[in-house]
């Protein structure tokens, strides 16, 4: 990648597994329906996904304020993640990388978003990616250094998750991306509404969904530009194995 902004991905957030405008969410990155962790009703997205590739916004996604996106207990551990583009239409190369997630105690599970969003943003960019970090005051913010003294920050602005059964799981996070570097800031917005399912193997099948959007400050209300659909399998790597190398 060059001056332009850097490929959207997808994602995290998986923030959503991290977000580097590669947005994988996996980052991506809260159970947002209800207060004291329950998961909204399933209606809701499921209606998003039906409107896919005619998303706008306004979406209805709550803010999340400092609250993580909770993962089913059963992402917990280190993953092989592969992805391709599910229409066919050769927008990218497959691409591979490893991911981490976290039990957090309460039955549920975290994504580790800096390791996430680094392995994702090394298998896209390579060395063009220098640097990722969590902001350690709000778990939906992130740092991404790049290549010609360019800084991506992301920060979730929405998020909506509903467990619609025991081996189901939909997440939708809209981030808000600006791109520092020389020049004016860059800002656009991206959604990406992933949906995953555990197989009795214990392999993990997920697609995403994703759109950007112009910045808010051409107004809040807005179409949905450059949809992509892409699948995801995630195998468990085994214990004692090491997903950095």
């Amino acid at each position: 990648m060059t001056g332009r902004w850097v490929k959207t991905i997808l994602l995290p957030p998986l923030r959503a597994l991290g977000t580097v405008a590669l947005v994988v969410a996996l980052t991506l990155p809260l159970l947002l329906g209800t207060p004291g962790g329950a998961a909204a009703a399933p209606d809701h997205l499921e209606q998003r996904l039906l409107a896919w590739p005619a998303w706008s916004l306004p979406a209805p996604l709550p803010r999340p304020g400092r609250r993580d996106l909770v993962w089913p207990a059963w992402f917990a551990g280190d993953w092989e993640v592969s992805s391709e583009d599910a229409e066919g239409e050769g927008e990218g190369p497959a691409l591979h990388w490893h991911a981490r997630f976290h039990a957090d105690g309460t039955g549920g599970a975290v994504a580790d978003r800096a390791f996430n969003a680094r392995a994702i943003g090394q298998a896209a960019l390579g060395d063009q990616l220098l640097s990722v970090a969590d902001d350690p005051a709000n778990p939906n913010r992130q740092l991404t250094r790049l290549g010609g003294d360019r800084l991506l920050e992301t920060t979730v602005v929405g998020r909506r998750s509903a467990l619609p059964s025991d081996q189901g799981f939909l997440a939708d996070e809209l981030s808000l991306q600006v791109l520092h570097g020389p020049g004016e800031p860059r800002i656009q917005r991206v959604e990406v509404l992933g949906r995953w399912q555990l197989r009795p193997d214990g392999v993990i099948d997920g697609e995403q969904w994703q759109a950007s959007y112009p910045s808010p400050a051409e107004g809040l209300a807005a179409s949905g530009q450059r949809p992509r659909h892409l699948r995801l399998r995630l195998s468990p790597l085994p214990p004692g194995s090491d997903p950095t190398s």
